[in-house]
């Protein structure tokens, strides 16, 4: 299996709390980042999915936290889709430190919504792979 798809980005000192730590609600930024990223790199835009009448759409977002991160630090937030066959799929990242140290990993359940029905489209593998130039960072 190759590598996944990555995203370097440092810690800002305004995305801290009190006691120094990233704020909790950043990592989910820092993941979205992540995930937009990475439909870019593969030639998904945003006025691509509209044209297509499409949007992305988080269901559920699961983080768990383990190594707290300050302002300064590098990280890689790396983003893996898996397919399961419906209308959902699921989105695997971890932002690891520089140094290799994994600080949290999320687990996320997204779809495509149709804007003009508002409800999920069936096969979203069949968009992903028709609008992006390169399918495989997907996996597909």
């Amino acid at each position: 299996m190759s590598e996944p798809f990555s995203v370097r980005i440092t810690v800002r000192g305004y995305e801290t709390d009190v006691q120094g730590h990233l704020n909790q609600s950043v990592y989910i930024n820092y993941a979205e980042h992540a995930r937009w990223s990475l439909l870019q790199a593969a030639g998904i835009t945003q006025a691509g999915l509209l044209s297509k009448g499409v949007g992305p759409v988080a269901l559920e977002t699961t983080i768990r936290y383990q190594r707290e991160l300050l302002a300064g630090d590098e990280v890689d937030v790396t983003c893996v889709f898996e397919w399961g066959g419906g209308k959902t799929f699921r989105i695997r990242q971890t932002i690891r430190k520089a140094d290799g140290t994994v600080s949290a990993e999320l687990t996320s359940v997204g779809g495509l919504l149709d804007l003009e029905e508002r409800r999920m489209v069936a096969d979203p593998t069949a968009y992903f792979k028709e609008l992006a130039a390169d399918p495989g960072l997907f996996g597909l």
